[in-house]
């Protein structure tokens, strides 16, 4: 790998315990070259959520996961500089507008995900003013999914819908910096007022006394009352799905950059602990956190990789004197090495992911023990903070 990796970052912790700059950017080469091998491929098309058999079939702009793509894009140009990555990026942004104009598969909170990672990463590194006026128009139609009386921003589906209504879910953490955003670049406050009321809500029912947390809550969008805690891609709706822990710990600390209410971080340091303590051997949690050693459960990789990126985001707002702030960054750099020692696709030449061994939704036999994009995405993502002095597109 030729390809130069600029800036410096934080890893000067990792020299402590074996963990040197070279690894990581060993680790970063890695991935630079299966976005290279990909850019021809996925030009027109995207990758579709999970693989099959560790290689993505190519799909249209139609799936939430669609910007975890065009998002290693901009990652990729932001940790090297070099114009081909960024020329890929800025191609992709006339599928967002068309998506968005035509509302192609809209009806979903996801639109923070879509959005965040094309349309406002271009416009942060570029000032696109189309890029800035397609995520306005995403951030209309996220908006327009908020229940007043609930305080909530209902996942997915027709609003109308009762079996969908009032739905919220953990994931949707990550989808409100997009309405946060929005109210910085027009000034009106109603964007972040909803993200603000969401958070708060999700932070009062969505994580339970024990520190665990539900994957999905119903609210009555008629008069506001909470109604009961489930599960969608958990094991059960009392466990603990380890991508939606993995989402808090990373999504609640996202609404404290904008809001700067410090019990966020509180909550995400509760999280974090709980996750800590079902981590197996290797580092790697399973797809649920009821599950630890001694099983033939599948282990969900993409959970590790964003609870990396939160616990780093975590100790940038920790005081020196905390002392989980050595602690959390120690085991981020840990468990990232973890990721690339034993989960990439690097024994895998046939494969056009980056990280194995991850799990889509195991209860509706989707994407289990193969590469997913957001775990390709955030791996990428925890490898550039650590770096380069990274600013989040979130």
């Amino acid at each position: 790998m030729t390809t130069e990796i600029k800036d410096s970052g934080t890893v000067e912790a990792a020299d402590g315990h074996g963990l040197g700059r070279a690894y990581f950017e060993r680790a970063a080469g890695f991935v630079l070259e299966v976005i290279e091998r990909n850019l021809p491929v996925f030009r027109d098309t995207y990758p579709a959520p999970a693989s099959e058999g560790n290689v993505y079939p190519g799909i249209g702009n139609i799936e939430w996961t669609s910007s975890f793509w065009t998002g290693m894009l901009w990652l990729a140009y932001d940790l090297t500089g070099e114009a081909k990555y960024r020329e890929a990026a800025e191609y992709q942004l006339a599928s967002y507008k068309q998506r968005i104009e035509e509302q192609i598969e809209t009806e979903t909170h996801d639109l923070g995900f879509l959005y965040s990672l094309s349309a406002v990463a271009e416009y942060r590194l570029t000032g696109n003013e189309t890029a800035k006026g397609t995520a306005l128009q995403a951030a209309d139609l996220l908006a327009a999914r908020y229940f007043p009386k609930a305080g909530i921003i209902q996942a997915w589906g027709d609003l109308s819908d009762p079996e969908q209504c009032g739905r919220m879910i953990i994931d949707c953490l990550m989808n409100l910096p997009l309405l946060y955003w929005a109210s910085e670049v027009t000034g009106e406050t109603r964007y972040a007022e909803y993200a603000k009321t969401h958070v708060a809500q999700a932070a009062k029912y969505l994580v339970r006394p024990d520190d665990t947390s539900y994957h999905t809550y119903y609210m009555d969008v008629e008069t506001g009352a909470p109604k009961y805690g489930n599960t969608h891609q958990g094991y059960a709706d009392d466990s603990c799905w380890a991508r939606g822990q993995a989402w808090g710990m990373y999504g609640f600390l996202l609404s404290y950059l904008y809001t700067g209410d410090k019990s966020l971080v509180g909550l995400s340091k509760r999280l974090t602990d709980y996750f800590l303590t079902r981590l197996p051997e290797d580092g790697v949690v399973y797809w649920d956190l009821v599950f630890t050693e001694g099983t033939e459960q599948e282990k969900d990789s993409s959970a590790s990789a964003i609870a990396v990126c939160g616990m780093l985001e975590l100790t940038k707002h920790l005081p020196l004197g905390d002392p989980d702030k050595r602690r959390y960054e120690d085991l981020a750099l840990e468990l990232l090495a973890a990721l690339g020692r034993r989960y990439t696709t690097a024994d895998l030449p046939g494969s056009n992911g980056v990280l194995k061994h991850a799990v889509y939704n195991k209860p509706r036999g989707m994407g289990i023990d193969e590469c997913n994009l957001w775990g390709d995405y955030y791996y990428f993502e925890a490898l550039v903070r650590v770096l380069k002095n990274w600013k989040p597109y979130w």
